[in-house]
């Protein structure tokens, strides 16, 4: 019998989403029903709408949003717990999208789905037999939080399982839950990364020379990092720039004019080939996003990081400085040029250009299998792991 997995993400960057996809490439090529729904969307248009506004609003203004995640998410605060006030009333729609479509795994990757899977599991282990049937749907409640510090509104009594790609995830997870069950498994990372082609090979395609200094510079949508500036200034120096805009048009417009006039600048908007780009340069400049972290050590580059990103991405940005490969700089153009040139020029700057680094992450499908076996939820993952060596990029 077909197996069915909902996936909840969430509509706020592309931290969410990217996890998401790597799930369910899994499950579909095990022969699963998989379809995602965006968790927002739960609260219904109108609050699906506000939600999104006051977040937007909140990023803009760091000091605020990191006094909200520091002071209150973080600790379990008041304003935590209005929140979470505010997002149970996603369980209802939960419900009736399970009732409509079943499912045998509810796998949530934003804290409004984790929250209203777990307050139905909640209902459901209140009774048994009719009754339980009654309470809520048969599925099984696993979270999976990108970050480094899972805050209050992803932790809920009711969830089956927690997965965590860190131990400190694990703590904060079990500071809110001490007896949680937990998974440590690798950030989940799309096969097109381990796929990634040979920086050669990569550079050939884009007509990057092969000895050229290369530097790909992201921005996931949010619009933090003056990329065009940084861009400008690399370019100025000899270095070939692949420049990602992601989803930011305004971004976008200004890097394709910087390239119309700067030959050593590559623009884009939103791609998907981030995997070859990735494998292409010496070094990756981006967010401290997790799910960009993760897809740049699979491909085996090292990260200069900017120090933009508030709340949340403060705790990411220090757990990968220590995992390494990695440097910090701050938000200005030259602040972005100076530190990828000097990691640029450092020997071992690029790790093992064109080839695995030695610190690459292993798989993470079989962890994640395992993780899910814990709950009777079985998932076959014999052909990635004999992929491993297949998969490995090219010189």
């Amino acid at each position: 019998m077909t197996k069915a997995a909902l996936l909840l993400s969430g509509p706020i960057g592309l931290g969410h989403e990217m996890p998401v996809r790597a799930f369910r490439d899994l499950l579909e090529q095990r022969g699963w029903q998989v379809r995602a729904r965006d968790s927002l969307s739960l609260l219904g248009s109108f609050g699906a709408r506000t939600g999104q506004r006051v977040f937007d609003r909140l990023i803009t203004v760091p000091g605020l949003y990191d006094g909200l995640h520091f002071a209150s998410w973080r600790t379990g605060g008041r304003l935590a717990r209005l929140a979470e006030l505010g997002a149970a009333r996603s369980a209802p729609a939960l419900r009736a999208e399970l009732d409509r479509e079943p499912a045998d795994l509810v796998l949530s990757v934003f804290a409004t789905g984790a929250l209203a899977a777990a307050t139905l599991r909640q209902q459901a282990k209140l009774g048994n037999g009719r009754l339980r049937a009654a309470l809520a749907p048969d599925f099984r409640s696993v979270v999976y939080c990108p970050d480094v510090a899972v805050h209050k509104l992803w932790v809920h009594e009711g969830t089956d399982l927690f997965c965590v790609s860190s131990p400190a995830a694990a703590a904060s997870v079990r500071r809110f839950r001490p007896r949680a069950p937990i998974a440590l498994v690798p950030p989940p990372v799309r096969a097109a990364f381990y796929d990634a082609p040979g920086q050669a090979a990569a550079r050939q395609a884009l007509g990057i020379p092969e000895s050229a200094r290369c530097a790909l510079l992201m921005d996931s949508g949010w619009g933090f990092a003056p990329l065009r500036g940084a861009a400008a200034a690399l370019a100025a120096a000899g270095v070939h720039v692949l420049a990602v805009a992601g989803r930011n048009a305004a971004v976008e417009r200004e890097l394709r004019q910087l390239g119309a006039t700067t030959p050593l600048v590559i623009p884009f908007g939103f791609t998907n080939q981030v995997p070859a780009l990735m494998a292409a340069a010496d070094l990756v400049v981006a967010l401290p996003g997790a799910a960009t972290c993760a897809e740049a050590r699979v491909v085996g580059r090292r990260l200069l990081l900017l120090d933009v990103m508030p709340g949340h991405g403060r705790d990411n940005l220090l757990h990968e400085l220590e995992l390494g490969d990695a440097e910090v700089c701050g938000p200005a153009a030259a602040d972005i040029a100076d530190s990828t040139l000097a990691m640029l020029d450092t020997p071992g700057g690029a790790v093992m250009t064109g080839a695995v680094s030695s610190g690459r992450p292993p798989r993470w499908e079989p962890a994640f299998a395992a993780a899910l076996s814990r709950i009777g939820i079985e998932v076959d993952t014999e052909i990635e792991v004999g992929r491993e060596e297949a998969c490995a990029p090219s010189s």
